[in-house]
């Protein structure tokens, strides 16, 4: 089957619930929320497959700032249109830069839900947290509203900061035709059907990179307890 009915978008609604409110770590719910898609809509998860290995063999995200380099700077608008620069972050303390795919995506929603439970740690520290998407000011809006986000999202509109890191990929239109429930080109303000590979960058005040997570399978995700170890190195080391 290659494209959701109204039932089994209410399954992988209720398996999202499930798996959002399961004990365990960010990786446990994700591989949960993973293996019940896989059951609900099988062609969506062999299609991922296909895309993962094609960005795989193609070397996405390898050329991405690696520890010990510098992170290249930005100036992004924020959900209320103000410009946030990293430089200015930084001057504060320690930052880890997160890009996410949107605010539809579901493994993304798990993950910024984990960083949110562990925001009061982070702040601690003296480390900061600012997520990147491509999608425009009413949507990140929505994505920090919705989920009570204590950090700035930002838009990378056109993925320019993402392809400048080497993080842009294109989706495909086998993954097009099967995402066609999903508005993108509303959400993008465009249809080029580019999305970031998830990443994080852990970035001490020097913008050097502490530590990074770069997967083009989208399903997987830096686990909470090595951010927080890498930011409390950033922190001490930097």
């Amino acid at each position: 089957m290659n494209s959701l009915s109204p039932a089994d978008t209410e399954r992988l609604r209720q398996a999202f619930l499930r798996c959002r409110d399961m004990e365990g770590t960010l990786s446990e719910q994700l591989t949960a929320y993973a293996a019940a898609g896989r059951e609900i809509f099988p062609a969506y998860g062999e299609a991922v497959d296909r895309l993962v290995e094609r960005i795989n063999e193609n070397g996405g995200g390898e050329n991405a700032p690696r520890p010990g380099e510098v992170m290249p700077p930005f100036i992004l608008p924020d959900e209320n249109g103000r410009l946030v620069a990293l430089p200015s972050l930084l001057r504060q303390g320690p930052v880890a830069v997160m890009f996410f795919r949107g605010h539809w995506c579901p493994y993304c929603r798990l993950n910024v839900r984990a960083v949110i439970q562990a925001h009061d740690r982070i702040k601690a520290m003296g480390a900061q947290i600012v997520a990147i998407m491509p999608e425009t000011q009413e949507f990140t809006t929505k994505f920090k509203t919705e989920w009570g986000a204590p950090f700035p999202v930002l838009t990378d509109l056109d993925n320019g900061y993402a392809l400048s890191l080497n993080l842009a990929i294109w989706l495909g239109t086998e993954i097009q035709a099967l995402l066609a429930h999903q508005d993108l080109s509303a959400f993008h303000g465009n249809d080029g059907w580019m999305l970031p590979i998830p990443a994080v960058f852990v970035l001490g005040r020097d913008a050097v990179v502490e530590a990074r997570f770069v997967d083009p399978d989208f399903r997987r995700r830096m686990e909470i307890d090595d951010l927080l170890a890498a930011l409390q190195r950033a922190n001490h080391e930097r």
